[in-house]
């Protein structure tokens, strides 16, 4: 430890308390806007939904944040924290944990020193609850807190804050720039499958585009234990891919029970749960592999390129017309039925063969520049976590 510097724990430095408990049966008073740990974000509230509950004039103190103090979630996210900087008090509920710091000039600090535990994962040890992970009044009390003296800790906060706001603007940037770049290509199939030339009016539902024998249909229904064979789930299916370092296997003898749905490679995969819609085209790389009943499997005639299929239902046509198709309450689901039904264009094999070079090259360039803008984002996280350990290492 750097000389100067001590270890304290929370109860030491600052006054802790929990919020009012929810109970409309018992609650009275005035209905007050209060806090949940849903409103607090790191760093900062989001106050976009905000609920009311009743609060007695003799608890105003017991019960609301002023300026200066931080609010930390006892559940939800445990340890997520914010400083309240408004000028009116707030309400809070008991998910959250209010911080009173003995010396308020602490708060920031003590704010990034959390901040900094959470990225690091060593936050969590002061957790417990073994499914939903509570941060307790106990634990929080007992948290030890690197101190260094005032004027130091001040002068660090402010080159995090000034390094953190710069950090911001750049994740900002990037997250922009990534967005313009999936606009940009979801334009441009926008603009291939609007045009209206020779064959492109021609459409024909998808039922009647696949290979004789072999209708549309969906995968494993009990996966049952892990295996050999290569298992693809609707969740493995995004924006046109599956993403491969993420599946799981099955055994080779339920595999077998699912024949039908052995891929050869080149098959249209589509998910039919959770996220409907999302689709992609098996690679040859995957043949013998199996899908989930979560998935859909179409085969289609020598006459349609899957990639040209694959690509108009990516489009905004293609997934309004899935999107008309999808029912369910809870979660949307395409039923094969539904599915079968979708009309898609049948223009020559020339004319699809022309469209997936023109789309797979414009994909190729959206692709390269998400790589690009995902890098400078995993960058940007990996400068707060050397900053903040810089900062609680005396380094800075």
């Amino acid at each position: 430890m750097k000389n100067g510097w001590q270890t304290k724990k929370v109860n030491e430095i600052a006054k802790h308390s929990l919020g009012k408990m929810l109970d409309k049966a018992k609650n009275k008073g005035e209905l007050k806007p209060y806090l949940r740990n849903l409103n607090v974000r790191w760093f900062a509230f989001d106050l976009s939904d905000v609920l009311e509950m009743r609060f007695l004039p003799e608890e105003v103190a017991k019960y609301t944040a002023v300026k200066g103090d931080v609010l930390i979630c006892e559940g939800g996210y445990p340890g997520r924290a914010a400083i309240w900087e408004q000028d009116e008090p707030i309400y809070f509920q008991k998910a959250l944990h209010r911080l009173r710091f003995h010396e308020p000039e602490r708060s920031k600090w003590f704010l990034y020193y959390l901040y900094a535990k959470d990225l690091d994962g060593t936050l969590k040890n002061h957790f417990n609850g073994a499914g939903i992970q509570h941060f307790t009044g106990e634990a929080l009390a007992q948290l030890e807190v690197l101190l260094p003296p005032l004027p130091e800790q001040q002068r660090i906060v402010g080159i995090l804050d000034e390094a953190f706001e710069g950090i911001a603007t750049a994740k900002a940037n990037a997250e922009k720039n990534l967005q313009n770049a999936r606009a940009v290509f979801e334009s441009h199939i926008q603009s291939v499958f609007s045009q209206r030339g020779d064959g492109w009016d021609r459409h024909t539902q998808l039922d009647e585009l696949t290979v004789p024998g072999s209708p549309i249909t969906y995968g494993v229904v009990k996966p049952g234990d892990e295996g050999e064979i290569t298992f693809i789930r609707g969740g493995d299916l995004s924006r046109g891919r599956i993403l491969t370092d993420q599946l799981r296997t099955i055994t080779q003898a339920v595999s077998q029970q699912y024949s039908r749905t052995l891929l050869r490679g080149g098959e249209l995969l589509i998910s039919l749960v959770g996220q409907p819609g999302q689709v992609a085209v098996a690679p040859r790389e995957l043949a013998g592999a199996n899908i989930a009943r979560q998935v859909g499997l179409i085969r289609l005639q020598a006459l349609m390129h899957a990639e040209f299929v694959r690509f108009f239902l990516q489009s905004p046509a293609g997934q309004a017309a899935l999107g008309a198709r999808q029912s369910g309450s809870v979660q949307q689901v395409i039923n094969l039925g539904e599915l079968r039904q979708v009309r898609v264009p049948v223009p020559p094999l020339s004319v699809q063969n022309h469209a997936v070079e023109n789309l797979e090259s414009a994909s190729a360039e959206t692709q390269r520049l998400e790589s690009i803008y995902q890098r400078k984002l995993a960058a940007l996280g990996e400068l707060k976590k050397s900053l903040l350990h810089q900062a609680f290492s005396g380094q800075l």
